[in-house]
């Protein structure tokens, strides 16, 4: 059995405003710790469970935040940005039997700490065939195109209920409830380990390959905080406007999709200015 961890941190134990995931400020560096205490009680309770092989995607902004000397030893870390899936890099191979969100959070317009997706603020909300997408939804749809489940899911409240919408039977784990998008009741570390780990371990068992989900086509629909990020994204090929904020995009597969978001995304960051967005 092998386990994919797919590692995001404004989901982690005690984050809950923009210092504590931003690298380089004095609140990442102490978040960080909270983070790979998070990943390694996954990482624990899968081995508790019977997994043979657990491999750690680092997903969160430069990919460059886990502790690795801190992680058991029997774990093997992707760390480092631009890789072809992304958050989700790994499950293409073929060889995962399922998938685990951790540290995850609610997509952009919804209520949830730190809510958004992929873009802090320039992105005001997506939508997946006319559904809102959060980042969870639109990675579980990705690997289950690779027969991949997703089995565990943590972070504030908000995003297990999320997480009911696109994983129905994975186990959630909510280390904080939210209050608003930068302020939460946070459980200890030490609290959140505990639990992390024993839902990590009875998730297990959901463990294994599935038929690959069928492909689309699917309709992605982004909308903007400002007009000219939605002119921006169109010199992606096949990414038209649909508002005077928004774009849309066809995919046949979800491969596909979420590698033209992530074009896009790129596109469209490069596109703001410091002041006026």
């Amino acid at each position: 059995m092998k386990i994919l961890i797919s590692a995001d941190m404004e989901g982690a134990t005690g984050v809950t405003w923009p210092a504590d995931v931003l690298p380089g400020t004095p609140q990442w560096e102490r978040c960080r710790g909270m983070f790979t205490s998070d990943v390694n009680a996954a990482v624990l309770g899968f081995y508790d469970g019977g997994a043979e092989q657990v491999v750690v995607n680092e997903a969160h902004w430069t990919m460059r935040n886990l502790l690795l000397e801190r992680l058991d030893a029997r774990v093997e870390m992707l760390t480092g940005r631009h890789k072809s899936l992304s958050m989700v890099e790994g499950v293409q191979h073929g060889d995962i039997d399922g998938i685990a969100f951790v540290g995850y959070h609610t997509g952009a317009g919804s209520e949830g700490v730190l809510a958004h997706t992929y873009l802090a603020n320039s992105i005001t909300g997506v939508w997946l065939n006319g559904t809102r997408a959060s980042e969870g939804l639109l990675n579980a749809h990705v690997v289950a195109e690779f027969g991949v489940p997703v089995i565990l899911v943590t972070g504030d409240d908000l995003t297990c209920r999320d997480a009911a919408g696109y994983a129905p039977d994975a186990l959630t784990v909510a280390v904080k409830d939210h209050v608003s998008r930068y302020a939460a009741v946070c459980r200890t570390p030490a609290r959140t380990a505990a639990d992390i780990r024993a839902a990590a371990k009875e998730a297990t068992v959901l463990a294994g390959r599935r038929e690959p989900a069928p492909g689309g086509p699917y309709t992605v629909e982004l909308e903007f905080d400002a007009e000219h990020l939605s002119m921006a994204a169109t010199v992606v090929p096949g990414v038209e406007r649909s508002g005077e904020r928004r774009v849309a995009y066809i995919s046949g597969t979800m491969y596909e999709g979420i590698r033209t978001f992530k074009a896009v995304t790129t596109v469209v960051s490069a596109a703001v200015e410091e002041q006026y967005g």
